[in-house]
């Protein structure tokens, strides 16, 4: 039978998210119902709401978030009913022609559940990136859930679920940041702050953070930043070249998302580095350069999407370096609120007060 919990919606573009009461059914095949006991504030809920992400309101909003497997349907396998797990947007197929050629955290088609959580009028919701986990519970495919120790702080562990991830796995996996290297962080919100946490993990000798705000650069060298530059009083490139014996660092991460720091990301690099862009930009931005510069620098210009993870590799074994004490995930948490708390937590996410709110229910 299907059961009645709360969940936080968005019924349209820019307007007040509501607490209201959402309807779970029985999971179905491959299929998994997931209590939610913890789930973080991220900028892309804020964007579902404004209608950056598509027009298919009501929105179930949601999606960094830890739980305990509560029912499993027909033929599930991969999770059984208590399992601590992390929820994750990628949920590989193995079957698309880049799982098939050994990428899959490229897959073309990620598993969502097959049935639709509702209003109590029956109304479909979407869920946000097809979780929507501010909710007491919420309905996801089984291999949306990622087995992780349960010794974890759920509030800490759900962050894995989007920003921390992508980009811990920008500076990692795409960016392949190694012992030695040099690397620029442009932008020290969660994101960038993670790529910082995670060129430290690997032993990256210089780490340069760049932002516009001097709290964010105080976070930023927290997480392990060597070197802090604000943009406002000194010209990004030309001080990253200065730290990096004039050649600029072997890794600059954009974390922004915008033309003006790709481009300071691209010349801040050395002439055979990478540049990885994690920040995501919108459709109506262009980017204009003189094509002989991207002829005259060699090296790598990637995009990082999630960070280019597979959660079932990379969750556990990012788990096990926090409860080590290696990885210091739990400083992302600034505050644990409520369900009836999200729309302040948007308002200073917005205002860079928070790395992350954290919604805990249990």
């Amino acid at each position: 039978m299907s059961q009645t919990v709360r969940g936080v919606i968005s019924r349209a573009k820019k307007q007040p998210i509501e607490l209201v009461d959402i309807v779970i059914p029985d999971p179905g095949p491959g299929e998994v119902v997931v209590d939610i006991i913890a789930c973080g504030v991220c900028h892309t809920d804020l964007t579902y709401r404004e209608g950056g992400i598509n027009d298919e309101y009501p929105f179930l909003l949601g999606h960094e978030a830890a739980g305990t497997v509560e029912s499993v349907g027909a033929g599930v396998t991969h999770v059984e009913p208590g399992d601590f797990v992390i929820l994750n947007w990628r949920a590989v197929c193995g079957e698309c022609r880049a799982c098939k050629r050994g990428r899959p955290h490229l897959c073309f088609d990620t598993f969502n559940a097959t049935q639709k959580m509702t209003l109590t009028d029956g109304t479909e919701l979407t869920p946000a990136l097809g979780i929507g986990a501010f909710a007491d519970k919420t309905l996801v495919h089984e291999r949306q859930c990622t087995k992780v120790d349960s010794e974890a702080d759920p509030a800490v562990a759900g962050l894995l679920g989007c920003g921390v991830m992508a980009g811990i796995g920008a500076a990692i996996n795409t960016g392949n940041v190694s012992r030695d290297d040099t690397v620029a962080v442009i932008g020290c919100g969660g994101v960038g702050d993670a790529a910082i946490a995670g060129a430290a993990l690997v032993g990256a000798k210089r780490i340069i953070a760049v932002d516009t705000d001097n709290k964010k650069l105080h976070w930023a060298r927290e997480f392990g930043a060597t070197h802090t530059i604000n943009a406002r009083d000194l010209d990004p490139v030309e001080t990253i070249k200065d730290l990096t014996d004039g050649n600029g660092a072997d890794v600059v991460i954009d974390a922004v998302g915008r033309p003006e720091t790709w481009k300071q990301a691209f010349y801040a690099r050395d002439l055979a580095g990478t540049v990885v862009l994690v920040g995501v930009p919108t459709p109506d931005m262009k980017l204009e350069m003189p094509l002989v510069d991207f002829f005259s620098h060699g090296g790598a210009l990637k995009s990082s999407w999630y960070g280019d993870c597979l959660p079932e590799r990379d969750f556990p074994t990012l788990i096990s370096l926090y409860l080590q004490g290696r990885l210091p995930l739990d400083k992302f948490v600034s505050e644990r609120i409520g369900l009836d708390q999200i729309e302040d937590a948007f308002h200073k996410m917005h205002s860079g007060e928070v790395l992350r709110s954290v919604v805990v229910l249990k």
